[in-house]
This record gives structure tokens, sequence and C-alpha cells, in this order.
């Protein structure tokens, strides 16, 4: 019971004392003035009088009871679990980084020359292999050009082959006979001038009779010169730059021939590499211009993904070392095949090209994550969380046993060392602190001991 002293100021209050002769003394005019306000006073000092001596109570009851509790906790031996502390200077830290997955070669085919579209082999979604057709455009005009041009093109030929041949013999004996025919027609001319000229001298016939006469033999000695020239021409055979330029006729129309053959094979859109149609822009029946997009065409066989990470990452990630991506809920192996020497202005990455080795079954443009770590300097000791004890003001401590000389084989009492919790990674923290390498940290059974007390340790 607590002394009239112990008790607050505001709760003393004075009561009626008796007169001796057993009658109340009469009250002061002061104290008839203050009754109603003593009244109240006393009643509160009723109701509040448990609320104070209630917590003193409990609080000296919890004190003996938690004295008795740990004397007899440790005069106990409890078995625990302890590990032996390390002490690191790092820990490393999973980093994730995110980019897009995209198709290794993206191309929108279309045909080079203009025309109309006869036919489209091919539909969305379907897969295609290197140099099959997907397309077609109307060739008739084409297929008439080259037509006359084959024309052209064997008539050259001919005419060289006969060039190459040389003149016939029948052609030979014919100007031979045409020399002969026109060297006896000048011989009489000849003569016959001779006798005119005779004749003038005589006065027979006119002057202009032998003018005549003259002039006519001079026209068939020219046309003696000039068969006997086309007889030598015939001897000699065909000039060598008459065939030259022949043959330069009929290459000229065999090139123009292959120029047509190449636009009959533009007429046909292929595939130029493996892979599966994504779209599908024109149908049959259109009109097209040479360049306008008919099909997209994405790349099947290498999926890459494009990957924004830090540069100092990005020097840790040499081209040609093994990745894994992960795409969706699947863990892909992967080959670092290029590094863009740009920084992209936006995130500040570098882009990292990662060649994948996957069926061709993924879809592209799916995020893809490659996963890493980054070390990071800190010096500390590895502990399982289980460790881990609650201490003053959010503080944590780690229960070392600590080995007592006198007590028997693995008999060890508790010590308490404050930490403080640097990273925590699953089921383990890094802390630093008072522990030193080489302590045995407690890592069960930390609810039912306190510092001072008896344990045993057993094996995990």
């Amino acid at each position: 019971m607590q002394s009239e002293s112990a008790l607050p100021k505001q709760l003393l209050i004075p009561m009626n004392i008796e007169a001796p002769n057993g009658s109340k003394p009469e009250p002061s005019a002061s104290q008839q003035s203050a009754r109603p306000k003593l009244q109240l006073k006393r009643w509160q000092v009723l109701s509040l009088l448990p609320l104070v001596l209630l917590p003193v109570g409990a609080i000296a009851a919890n004190k003996l009871i938690g004295s008795a509790a740990s004397e007899a906790d440790l005069s106990q031996t409890i078995p625990v679990q302890a590990v032996t502390v390390e002490a690191v200077d790092g820990y490393a830290v999973g980093r994730s980084y995110s980019g897009e997955l995209v198709a290794g070669r993206t191309s929108d085919l279309s045909f080079e020359l203009a025309g109309k579209v006869v036919e489209i082999l091919v539909d969305e979604g379907e897969a295609v292999s290197t140099g099959e057709p997907l397309a077609r455009l109307d060739t008739r005009s084409l297929q008439a050009q080259r037509q006359q041009l084959v024309a052209q093109r064997d008539q050259a030929i001919a005419r060289l082959q006969e060039l190459e041949a040389g003149p016939r013999s029948q052609d030979i004996a014919a100007a031979r006979a045409a020399v002969a025919d026109l060297q006896n027609q000048v011989d009489l001319a000849r003569l016959q001038e001779t006798r005119r000229q005779s004749l003038y001298e005589r006065g027979a016939i006119s002057r202009e009779e032998l003018d005549q006469q003259t002039f006519g033999t001079g026209s068939l000695e020219s046309r003696l010169q000039q068969a006997q020239s086309t007889l030598e021409e015939l001897l000699e055979g065909t000039r060598t730059e008459q065939v030259a330029a022949q043959a330069a006729a009929v290459r000229q129309l065999e090139a123009a021939i292959a120029a047509i053959d190449i636009d009959l094979s533009k007429s046909i859109l292929t595939a130029p590499f493996n892979g599966r149609v994504s779209q599908r822009l024109i149908d049959e029946g259109a009109v097209v211009s040479g360049g306008q997009a008919l099909i997209k065409l994405l790349e099947g066989d290498t999926l890459e993904a494009r990957i924004g990470v830090p540069a100092d990452v990005a020097d840790t990630l040499p081209i040609g070392s093994p990745q894994q991506v992960t795409v969706g809920d699947r863990t892909i192996a992967a080959t670092v095949t290029a590094q863009l020497p740009e920084v992209d202005p936006t995130s500040r990455t570098v882009t990292l090209v990662l060649t994948l080795q996957a069926e061709a079954s993924i879809p592209v443009g799916q995020t893809a994550r490659l996963s890493g770590s980054e070390t990071q300097a800190a010096e500390g000791f590895w502990l399982p969380a289980t460790a881990l004890v609650p201490a003053e003001q959010g503080l944590w401590s780690v229960y070392v046993a600590k080995a007592e000389a006198k007590a028997q084989e693995n008999g060890h009492t508790v010590t308490r060392r404050d930490v403080e919790v640097l990273h925590t990674e699953g089921d383990r923290v890094l802390v630093r602190g008072t522990l030193q390498a080489g302590d045995r940290a407690i890592t069960s059974g930390t609810h039912r001991i306190v510092p001072g007390q008896a344990i045993t340790l057993i094996s995990p």
C-alpha cells in the first residue's frame, strides 16, 4: 500500500474529522463554499485509485515472474544449431534488362517493274523457303517483245554465217564470165574506134560519129574495170571488218533478249530468305508500280533480342559470349553478336544484339529480358535469416555461442552481437557489426534463449 505522500497531490483530499465529544465541527464559511467542490474530487479519487495502483502492481509482479523464469531458463542447457561466420568483401546484386524480340531480317517485298498482279501464291502466316515464288505479274507484252528480238537475232546470225563462209564458186564463175564478156566488148569497141578514126580522116564520117564511138569505148572500159574489181573481191573473200560488224549486231540482239529475260524473271516475286509471311498487302488484279510493297516477310531461321544495357555493363558482355534470355516463361540460350555504336538518347543505354538459339515458333515482338549481376563492395558476413533477433529501436542482433572453458563438450553460453543488415537475398542476409570472423552464430532456437543461457550445439 502506497503512503499518502506517494499519491499525487491532486488526489490528497482532506477528510472530515469528528470533535472529541463525537460531534462534527462546524465548517467555516470557506469550507462551506468549497464543499461541493471537495465532494466532486473525492468521487474522482475513488474512481482513479484502482487505475493508479493496478499498473504498479502488475509491473512488480511481472518483474518477479520474469526474474524467476530467467533464473530457471539460465539453469537449463538448450540444444541449438549454429554456423561459423566468414567475412566477405562484397556481394552480387541481380539485374534484369528488357528489350524486344525481333526477326534477324525483315523485308517488304515488291516488284521492280510496274504491271498487273495476276497471282499471289502465299497467305499470311505461311512459311516459305529461299527462292520460292510468292507472286507473279502479267508478262504477255514481254513475251511478244522477246519473240521479235529472237527473230532479228536469227536473221543476223544467218548473215554472219554467210560472211564467214565467203563467196560461192558460182558467184566467182559468173564474175569471171562478166569480166570476159566486157573484155571482148572493149576489144571490139577499140577496133571500131580505130576504123572510125581512119574514116574520119578521109572524110567518110563526121566528127560526131567518131565521138560517139570513142565515148562508147570508154564506157565499156569502165564497166570492165568494175567487173574486174568485183571478181578480185570475190577471189579475196569476205573482209574481217564485215564479219566483226555482223557479229556485233548479233551480240546486241542477244543482249536485248537477255534484258527481256531479266524483266521476265523480275515478274516473279521470290523469297530472298527462309521466313514467314507477316503481311499480304496486295491481292490479285491490282496494278502496282515498281517498288510498291506487296508482302512483308520475317526471317524464321534467326531470332534476335535487342536489349538496352548501361554502357559499363555492356563492357562486361563481349561479342561471342553466351547468355541466357528470358522470353515469357521460357529461358533461351543466346549469344552476343553485336553491340550498336550509339547510345540511346532517351534511356542512355547501349543496345546489345543477341542471337537466340530457338525454333521459329516464337512470335517476334515479345519482351525479352537479359539477367545479370553486379558486384557491390561491402564488408560483412552472410547469415541465415533465422539468425536475426530483434533488438531495441528497430535494430537487430545475433546470438553467438561462446565456448566455456569449464563446460562439458559442446557446452557454450549465449552472447549477443549487435548488427546492421546490409542486404537480403532469399533466406540469407548480409550483416556487419560486432561480429568477428570465426564466431558461431546461432541459427535455430533463438526464441528460447537469452544472453548468458547455457546451450549445446547440435549438428543441423
